[in-house]
């Protein structure tokens, strides 16, 4: 009888952790609504915002982001003069993801490079910010007429040793525990969490105090969210080969590919992802900032400087014959 009162009590524990965290993500759905439309493919739902005219520019966020990230200050800068496309990362923001789908970079290229099809953006610029720096030159390697230019923003380039501080909660490896997690101590970790960790994310930049909402921020705790961001961690950990393969590859991109990095970036190190992409690539141009790893939401100005400098190298088109 005792062992069965204890299963009821953790049953009642655990199963008081599910329904809080369906609770509380219906209201932060609430208070931060999705921003554009939806685009079936491949039996998912890929969530999307098309704003403005002009040469394509198409934006990819990065890990536990979603578009909130560009649109918070940035795409407004730009969408006076260029069609400007922020996705939601597979699985992420109010993009779906099947538990069981593969989240590596090359499967979530494969999956933009359709979309960025379907939506007939022809050789955009294309902007990838930190683990989505990864999934943009992915797409650059393996879908090229996808890519007219490439404009990277503190971007992962190249395998690290080990997670920053800040996501090693993500580093699940047994799918299993990681759906546990997400659906019962995600939330109230991550809201009791949730400063420390922006600050984290931020630093040594404050961040704005209304990127929780206006910046999305809060749907990275929602629990399927939680499950995909760990989905990529252990993609980004098990699949080394995949981003060894992708370095060596580097030196055939023929399109322009630029780097703006933070020189206090506590994510991710210039010297680690700049410069040495810089070694592979010696046409890459390279510019350091002072700056953290959120250059999107902090320096819009720069990032969209940086963005129509790039945009300016875009090859004309071939003429027809």
């Amino acid at each position: 009888m005792t062992l069965l009162f204890v299963l009821l009590a953790v049953l009642l524990v655990f199963g008081g952790l599910v329904g809080f965290s369906v609770a509380i993500a219906r209201r932060i759905e609430k208070a931060v609504p999705p921003q554009g439309a939806f685009l079936d493919l491949d039996g998912e739902r890929l969530h999307f915002l098309d704003k403005g005219a002009g040469p394509p520019v198409v934006m990819i966020h990065g890990l536990g982001g979603q578009m909130g990230n560009f649109t918070h200050s940035l795409v407004g800068r730009l969408c006076g003069d260029f069609r400007v496309v922020a996705f939601d990362r597979p699985g992420s923001g109010y993009s779906t993801r099947s538990p069981d789908a593969d989240a590596s970079l090359r499967a979530q290229a494969a999956t933009l490079a359709k979309a960025i099809g379907m939506l007939k953006l022809e050789c955009p610029v294309l902007v990838g910010h930190s683990l989505g720096g990864a999934v943009a030159l992915a797409i650059a390697l393996d879908h090229p007429d996808c890519a007219g230019v490439v404009a990277l923003i503190s971007p992962s380039t190249h395998p690290v040793a080990a997670p920053p501080a800040v996501f090693r909660g993500l580093a699940i490896r047994s799918t299993a525990l990681r759906r546990f997690v997400a659906w019962t101590l995600a939330m109230p970790a991550g809201l009791l969490a949730r400063n420390w960790l922006v600050r984290q994310v931020f630093a040594p930049e404050p961040a704005p105090p209304d990127f929780a909402t206006a910046g999305g921020g809060l749907l990275a705790l929602r629990p399927s969210n939680v499950y995909a961001s760990s989905s990529d961690m252990i993609a980004a950990i098990t699949l080394r080969d995949e981003v060894e393969n992708m370095t060596r590859r580097y030196g055939s991109l023929r399109m322009p590919v630029g780097i703006l990095f933070g020189r206090s970036d506590p994510i991710l190190d210039y010297r680690e992802q700049g410069e040495a992409m810089k070694q592979k690539l010696p046409s890459l141009d390279l510019e350091i900032v002072d700056g953290g790893h959120m250059l999107p939401v902090t320096q819009p100005d720069v990032v969209a400087g940086f963005i129509r400098r790039m945009a300016a190298k875009t090859p004309a088109p071939a003429a027809s014959h």
